[in-house]
């Protein structure tokens, strides 16, 4: 694994560059869906800002999963090129998206709605940064053909300290590589969204977005228990405690899409009758 690149006396992280092309690729499925919806909106400036949001987002989120830490060490925990977490940037870059909806002048839960396949895709790539840098984002020991080793990674799997040596495996030992099983599922999720939201369908605003949070949050949930996150709370983990938040969450919202979308149906119908028997 490749952490940094080293030019000179320039160090650039993997991560951050993967982060570039996870939002270069959630940019280009944002633009094609703006193009087959034939919107007027500029992808990559809200890419970029959602993007940087999220990051943000994601960081705060670290920092208060370890406040005993971001209590001894603050600016180490703050600047590190290490420690971000999804559900932080889901949540921040949401409220970004409601933002760049309002500017853009399209409602805020259709730009969510239209930014569900690209938030998937994005997540997906982004997973690759973490595959390259060995952030320990990866999985316990395994024996099986497709197992890595992140001898050389952020947080190393091989040596007297690593993680193999942690759960009591041999220093050489290979762990689950699930980022790859993320951006497999992440992929899978973002060309499900993508064919339930194409032109023609009839869906209630909100509703592509709950089915968003529904299923990063159950594939969230299930990756968990093959990977090194300590357990807190009834045996999860702090992401899988969200991811339950997560998938909650998008089932109350595409109830409320429901509803809402009925209930202006039903507001509708009145004012049709009254309109078609006026006197010509």
């Amino acid at each position: 694994m490749y952490p940094f690149i080293h030019i000179g006396h320039l160090s650039i992280g993997t991560f951050g560059m993967l982060l570039w092309f996870a939002a270069v690729g959630a940019c280009w499925v944002l633009y094609r869906n703006f193009r087959r919806f034939r919107l007027d909106a500029d992808a990559i400036s809200i890419v970029a800002v959602v993007a940087v949001s999220g990051i943000i987002g994601a960081k705060l989120w670290h920092v208060l999963e370890h406040p005993i830490v971001f209590f001894h060490h603050p600016v180490a925990l703050l600047f590190s090129r290490a420690g971000f977490a999804w559900y932080g940037g889901l949540l921040v870059g949401i409220a970004a998206l409601l933002w760049q909806g309002r500017v853009y002048k399209i409602r805020g839960l259709r730009m969510l709605d239209l930014a569900a396949p690209s938030a998937a895709v994005g997540y997906g790539l982004g997973r690759l940064g973490c595959l390259i840098s060995g952030d320990g984002d990866y999985g316990k020991p395994t024996h099986l053909p497709w197992g890595i080793a992140f001898p050389h990674g952020l947080v190393p799997t091989t040596g007297p300290f690593g993680t193999c040596a942690e759960y009591g495996w041999p220093s050489s030992c290979r762990v689950q590589p699930t980022p790859v099983y993320e951006l497999i599922v992440a992929l899978f999720i973002a060309w499900v969204l993508w064919r339930r939201s194409r032109p023609g369908t009839r869906r209630p605003l909100g509703q592509i977005t709950g089915e968003y949070l529904i299923l990063s949050g159950v594939a969230r949930f299930l990756v968990e228990f093959i990977r090194i996150n300590p357990h807190v709370l009834w045996g999860m983990t702090n992401a899988q405690v969200a991811s339950l938040g997560s998938i909650v969450a998008g089932i109350v919202f595409i109830i409320w899409a429901r509803r809402r979308a009925a209930r202006l149906a039903a507001q509708s119908e009145p004012a049709a009758s009254e309109t078609q028997t006026q006197p010509t």
